[in-house]
């Protein structure tokens, strides 16, 4: 897939209205991981070699189209400029009026500032067009570099590209299609698929699209007891999507026409509740007894997934293997992490639990790309492309 890119465009003396992804966990005001500010540093330093001024727009959180001040970006404005070695990032309280496009219009070269919340206002999930047109005219020139959001057909993203005409993506988001197309287009074989966590029905189209091309397929998680429901053996009361076992049962279908590697796992770790100080031991098998919950994948099941790890040469990964959260039922996940990270194997990651696993067992720079958005990645997968993707393509 060929995009237009920053460096096809000019950008001397123009202000760029940059879409970017600053969507991070905030807790009482305090910013949790700021990975993906940090993921947006590349494109922002480019145009500002480039003498451009930059008006900086993203979405946090669910807000609902009304101003909520615990997921104002004031605090990411902050953040932005420690990361940009004090550089001054003017924070905007709103994203349109005529007081934004004021701050705008007196933007002088190597300025930034960044807009408020787009999703205070309900026109931007909305998708509407004078919405999008009021963004627009703070601008001359349109940069989308918010991977994690391109899977949306929302004001900021696909209704604003129709009123510039220069229109380019950012180094993420060129970087993200680069990695997710090879895994569609040229997957160094054998290729496996681990999926763990939960949305099931959201993953079936993305599994769909890439049974053609994959190997191996691993599961875990909510994914997993939906996988082994699908097979009419015993869960006890580990999580399932009901609604989805049907479409697991296709999926094991096709699976087995094309002689596919398939794994459940072949033990687990139970408990009779969620709770840290919970009582918890392992399966001698792959079933789950009456009264009792599957929360992580057992040792068994470990060693042989990590046995698969082992012989890939690609691997994509998203969810993980149980209820990493709580401590003791974190160990699949974070034993499938360090496998992974001791490969040479092309490796993708995708997912907030998968990206927090490979952070926690001390592998993140060992793995060859990790997602900005878990959502974009399966649909990229699933359709080979987005809708705010689509709209920079050459």
């Amino acid at each position: 897939m060929e995009l237009r890119t920053i460096e096809t465009q000019n950008y001397t003396g123009k202000r760029v209205f940059m879409r970017v992804d600053f969507n991070v966990p905030v807790d009482k005001g305090v910013i949790i991981d700021d990975a993906r500010i940090k993921a947006s540093l590349p494109t922002i330093e480019y145009l500002l070699q480039k003498n451009a001024s930059i008006i900086l727009a993203s979405h946090l959180g669910r807000p609902k189209g009304t101003p909520n001040p615990e997921m104002s970006l004031k605090v990411v404005a902050e953040r932005l400029s420690n990361l940009l070695g004090g550089k001054e990032v003017r924070f905007i309280p709103d994203c349109i009026g005529d007081a934004v496009k004021d701050a705008a219009s007196k933007l002088n070269a190597g300025d930034i500032m960044l807009l408020e919340n787009l999703r205070f206002h309900k026109e931007e999930e909305e998708g509407n067009e004078e919405f999008a047109k009021q963004l627009a005219e703070l601008a001359d020139c349109y940069v989308n570099d918010a991977f994690g959001t391109c899977h949306r057909k929302h004001a900021s993203i696909y209704g604003i590209t129709k009123f510039f005409d220069s229109v380019a993506a950012g180094y993420l988001i060129e970087k993200e299609v680069a990695a997710l197309t090879k895994l569609l287009e040229n997957p160094e074989r054998p290729f496996l698929v681990i999926l763990g966590g939960a949305k099931v029905a959201d993953k079936i189209g993305m599994i769909k699209n890439l049974l053609d091309k994959i190997d191996t397929f691993i599961t875990g998680g909510v994914m997993a007891y939906t996988f082994i429901k699908a097979k009419n053996w015993e869960i006890g009361e580990s999580k399932v999507e009901q609604d989805a076992v049907p479409l697991a049962k296709e999926i094991i279908r096709e699976i087995n026409k094309r002689h596919l590697e398939f794994h459940t796992p072949l033990d687990h770790i139970i408990t009779d509740r969620i709770s840290p100080d919970s009582h918890y031991f392992a399966t001698e098998r792959g079933a789950v007894p009456p009264n009792w919950m599957g929360v992580d994948i057992g040792p068994q099941a470990i060693e042989e997934y990590t046995d698969c790890i082992k012989r890939a040469k690609t691997i994509f990964w998203n969810g993980p293997m149980g209820i990493y959260e709580i401590k003791p039922f974190a160990k699949g996940t974070i034993e499938l992490a360090k496998a992974i990270g001791e490969t040479s194997a092309f490796s993708v990651i995708g997912g907030g639990d998968s990206i927090a696993a490979v952070n926690a067992a001390g592998v993140a720079d060992k793995i060859s790309h990790i997602c900005t958005g878990g959502g974009a990645s399966l649909e990229f997968l699933e359709n080979g492309s987005l809708p705010g993707i689509d709209l920079l393509k050459k």
